[in-house]
């Protein structure tokens, strides 16, 4: 592995910080802003922000970096993809487009048909259209290929009967794409087909899902007696499992995890120098905070290595699959640990997390609410211990149990 920039890639990484530095909007600076919600926004000032900045990555054809430049992306090699999130995680910019740049997009694109690319791509690169996922179910999480939601084929529809939970951000969604059960006899991988589907038809019901950190991110779908064409049907009938797993690989590469969490230490680190910090902070009093904190701070270029790897194996032309369940489950492990670190370092001031603006709350409640937030990370995108499975089977060659 060669960790520094060609010249070429040096060139590169200044043009996306000058694109940041010249285009992203006051209302995205330092974090803030969230452009799915954002687009959508009761605030004028936020919609035009979202459509400010989501105006200066097209000029580059960068709201889909990854996608081929036939399909209106930037046809990205994978070490420009890495510069570019990398650049963007390091100035807190917010990604364009959602799941539908990142995972539906390049599905469509692999299995799509020409109707389907016509129709779908260019809303999802305009952002008129904002896509989410429907797979999870009541019964099937891990085992997803147990899900039960039901479509039967009635002429030139479907007709779906069933439910998924954990829909995230499918209030803030226009569409859903769903891996929905076409043929219930059929051994439990082959029975599943992937729909495309509006969210306002007729029989979908989103209902909230309130998290522990009192916020509305996911949901469950009801769906009763819907109706969809089977053109928006993608791949073939019972096929879908494996259209399902092209879009799971996009989803499993994080390349921005490290900066995220080396930024929370690095903040952290600075307000426990300033007098608010040093009389909420036990850091400098506790050696075994410190050095937890500091072996933390090395696992997030560990982390970074990881990322790295994957990137260095898409750039020789090698599929990572291991490597991506290695990366994904030392990153939400990592979060969870240092989210709790931060937590013990501001002991009984880190139950002051109600009020942001309370004057006893260290860092508006980051750690806190980090740490409250963090328990679905080795969950979501596959527990940990399905990422164990796969690194113990297909990376060190374990039998099965």
């Amino acid at each position: 592995m060669d960790w520094a920039d060609t010249p070429e890639q040096a060139a590169f990484r200044k043009e996306v910080q000058t694109v940041i530095r010249d285009g992203l909007p006051t209302a995205y600076r330092g974090g803030k802003g969230d452009w799915e919600k954002d687009r959508k926004s009761e605030d004028p000032a936020m919609v035009t922000a979202a459509k400010e900045w989501q105006d200066a990555l097209a000029e580059k054809g960068w709201v889909a970096p990854h996608w081929p430049k036939e399909y209106g992306g930037a046809g990205l090699s994978p070490m420009e993809q890495f510069i570019f999130k990398q650049e963007m995680a390091i100035a807190q910019a917010p990604s364009v487009g959602g799941q539908g740049v990142s995972q539906l997009g390049p599905t469509l694109i692999i299995h799509g048909t020409p109707e389907q690319k016509a129709q779908h791509l260019p809303k999802i690169l305009s952002g008129e259209v904002n896509w989410r996922q429907g797979y999870s179910e009541p019964g099937s999480g891990s085992d997803l290929a147990s899900l039960q939601t039901r479509a039967v084929r009635d002429g030139d529809e479907y007709v779906i009967n069933g439910q998924k939970i954990w829909t995230s951000g499918a209030h803030i969604a226009d569409w859903l794409y769903a891996l929905v059960r076409t043929d219930p006899d059929a051994p439990k991988h082959r029975g599943i087909s992937f729909l495309l589907m509006d969210k306002h038809t007729p029989g979908i019901t989103v209902r909230p899902l309130i998290n522990m950190a009192w916020s509305h991110e996911f949901n469950e779908t009801f769906f009763e007696d819907v109706r969809v064409p089977v053109a928006d049907r993608v791949g073939e009938e019972n096929r879908g499992w494996y259209v399902g797993a092209t879009l799971l690989d996009f989803e499993r590469s994080n390349i921005s995890g490290a900066i995220v969490v080396r930024r929370n230490i690095d903040e952290l680190i600075e307000y426990a120098k300033t007098d608010a910090g040093k009389a909420k902070s036990r850091l400098a009093t506790s050696d075994t905070l410190r050095h937890e904190l500091a072996q933390e701070y090395v696992e997030t270029e560990v982390m970074f290595q990881f990322s790295f790897r994957i990137i260095s194996m898409q750039s020789a032309g090698q599929i990572p699959n291991y490597e991506a369940s290695t990366a994904k489950l030392f990153n939400s492990e990592l979060v969870q640990r240092v989210s709790r670190t931060g937590t013990k370092i501001f002991g009984l001031h880190s139950n002051v997390w109600a009020d942001e603006e309370d004057e006893h709350a260290p860092m508006e409640t980051k750690f806190t609410f980090e740490y409250v937030r963090s328990v679905p990370a080795t969950i979501a995108a596959g527990t940990s211990e399905i990422q164990r499975n796969i690194i113990a089977t297909r990376g060190l060659g374990l039998p099965r149990g």
